[in-house]
């Protein structure tokens, strides 16, 4: 029997740890779920992160990946919104 669902752990960087106020969050997803839809949720949960949307980069397992990527049970997630610094 197939799960219906998967737990992925997201890190967060940036504007995301800001507005959750966390470096991590763990999430479970229904399967099929491709890894842009964590920013949407993100951003569902926390408007403010709207303005990130088109910029954000993500990572699965340490490897960029597209935002069409589907997410499988155990993946450790990034969201990487570009930052400055010195």
């Amino acid at each position: 029997m197939s799960k219906s669902a998967i737990t992925i752990t997201v890190k967060l960087f940036a504007a995301y740890q800001e507005a959750y106020g966390v470096s991590e969050l763990v999430l479970e997803l229904p399967h099929g779920t491709p890894v842009k839809a964590v920013c949407d949720r993100f951003i569902s949960e926390h408007p403010e992160l709207a303005q990130w949307r088109n910029v954000t980069r993500f990572g699965i397992n340490l490897i960029f990946v597209e935002p069409d990527t589907l997410l499988k049970d155990s993946d450790e997630v990034v969201l990487i919104p570009p930052v400055s610094g010195g």
